[in-house]
């Protein structure tokens, strides 16, 4: 895993980490809305979060994210930085930096959407560009 103890979170709201993401993350506290959610699971991928990236994901939508596979890939990639492009209330499209197994810099750019159930607010799926 990698150092929780940075001064500013990975999901670039400029807060500390242990103020930011981290909470939600280790289930202290609920993201309230679809864009948190979705800051959250960023920071989940640089700190290598699979468990949190499956327990976010729509129970609909598990069996199709292995936890092996999402921890492949978060920890094959070097994740650089979060833009967020436009947020509704049940939509996040963002762009994820990031340098690849071959050090290449790449950009995943997504559409994501999300749904709140019982208080709780899950990814659903993207759409990428």
């Amino acid at each position: 895993m990698l150092n929780s103890n940075q001064k500013t979170c990975f999901c670039g709201l400029g807060k500390s980490y242990q103020e930011c993401c981290e909470p939600i993350i280790n289930g202290i506290q609920k993201a309230t809305t679809a864009e948190l959610l979705m800051r959250s699971r960023y920071s989940a991928y640089v700190t290598h979060q699979a468990d949190y990236l499956v327990a976010t994901t729509h129970v609909s939508k598990r069996s199709s994210h292995s936890k092996s596979e999402i921890l492949n890939w978060a920890t094959s990639n070097k994740w650089l930085q979060l833009e967020i492009i436009h947020v509704t209330e049940y939509t996040v499209e963002f762009k994820a930096y990031f340098l690849d197994s071959k050090n290449q810099q790449q950009i995943h750019h997504e559409l994501s959407s999300f749904k709140l159930e019982n208080g709780n607010w899950f990814y659903v799926d993207g759409e990428f560009f």
